[in-house]
């Protein structure tokens, strides 16, 4: 590997003022001394690791947890990579800590995209997912993004929440187009194990109601000009994450911080889920996750999650192609779009992917 080929740079930043009933990612209360020394045993690994493996970046993504809370820390981070010319660069924001001050501190940083958890512009369900922000304080983050000179938006959307209905899918995605929004995710909301809501008892609609919602979504942001192109993410033109694409297209990424994970040289590894012991390590220490990354399995289950799909001559370098074809015979034909060229998912696929991706690879 060499600086003629830049890899992505993943930054996992695990503050947070306060945990969501639904999230299951690794988070723990902000305080300004942690913060700190955080964002020195960042910069001091990107440093050894940029040098270690002689590495350039060319996309950018600082996650969390809620990542703009270093945003006092963000420059002097960055400044410790060796970022390419024309990198995009990511940092994810509650929309309850987006003052005009704080954004342009992080756009001076060099952050040039910034995708905002609002999930909702519904009081209601904003409420249920235990969010801190209104739906104004949502709708002025955007604004305060396009005004700071962000050269793409995004916003985080979820789907199938109690109550939720097309009406109000429709308000929430009509009002994140008109204040800015050029990139949304949208999620379906699932309940995962050793969250507030695996807990509780909640009154989710049913699959059928889910899917529902799902594709009134697909429909109602291509027809405000976001073209759908991976399961939950949607872009105007030219809008797409390309970090994000790094991960679909098995292209490599190094991940500094406690619970990152990398994919590079062939190989995936991971960091323990200890903010202690990545602050303390001269050098975070790494658990290898899978000997075979990269393999013929993990390529077509990810490139697959892509509307642009798996072409067949891409299975021709795993000696795969006759069974690939032989497998997609066995999918019903509203799931999958095939062409002479290969093949991709339709939204009712994309729905059932797991079952669809599991077909084709064994059939």
């Amino acid at each position: 590997m060499n600086k003629s080929s830049p890899v992505g740079l993943y930054l996992h930043i695990p503050f947070c003022l306060s945990k969501c009933p639904y999230c299951d990612f690794y988070s723990v209360p902000f305080s300004r001394s942690a913060a700190a020394d955080y964002s020195r045993a960042l910069i001091r690994n990107i440093s050894h690791y940029g040098e270690k493996y002689d590495l350039s970046f060319d996309t950018a993504y600082l996650g969390g947890g809620t990542p703009v809370l270093l945003y006092e820390h963000t420059g002097e981070i960055l400044s410790a990579a060796d970022i390419t010319p024309g990198a995009e660069i990511t940092a994810e924001a509650n929309p309850c800590m987006a003052a005009p001050e704080i954004l342009k501190t992080l756009r001076k940083a060099g952050v040039n995209r910034i995708s905002f958890g609002v999930q909702s512009m519904n009081g209601n369900e904003l409420n249920f997912l235990g969010r801190r922000h209104s739906a104004t304080q949502a709708g002025n983050a955007l604004k305060n993004a396009c005004s700071a000179g962000f050269d793409s938006v995004s916003a985080d959307l979820m789907l199938g929440l109690p109550g939720q209905d097309e009406k109000s899918l429709s308000y929430s995605i009509q009002r994140l187009s008109e204040l800015g929004a050029d990139h949304i995710s949208a999620y379906i909301l699932k309940i995962e194990e050793n969250t507030h809501f695996a807990a509780r008892e909640l009154a989710l609609p049913d699959d059928d109601r889910t899917a529902e919602l799902y594709l009134h979504t697909v429909r109602e942001l291509e027809s405000l000009g976001f073209a759908q192109y991976e399961i939950s993410n949607f872009a105007k033109p030219g809008h797409e994450c390309r970090h994000n694409l790094k991960y679909w297209r098995c292209g490599e990424y190094l991940g500094i911080g406690a619970a990152a994970h990398s994919f590079l040289n062939g190989k995936r590894f991971c960091t323990a889920r200890d903010i202690g012991g990545f602050i303390s390590s001269p050098v975070q220490e790494t658990t290898f996750t899978d000997g075979n990354a990269g393999g013929y399995e993990e390529y077509v289950m990810l490139k697959l999650r892509l509307t642009e799909g798996i072409s067949f001559s891409e299975t021709e370098r795993f000696g795969k192609t006759d069974e690939f074809r032989k497998n997609i015979r066995k999918v019903p034909g509203n799931l999958l779009n095939v062409t002479e060229n290969g093949v991709s998912l339709t939204p009712e696929g994309f729905l059932v992917s797991n079952a669809v991706i599991g077909r084709i690879i064994y059939g």
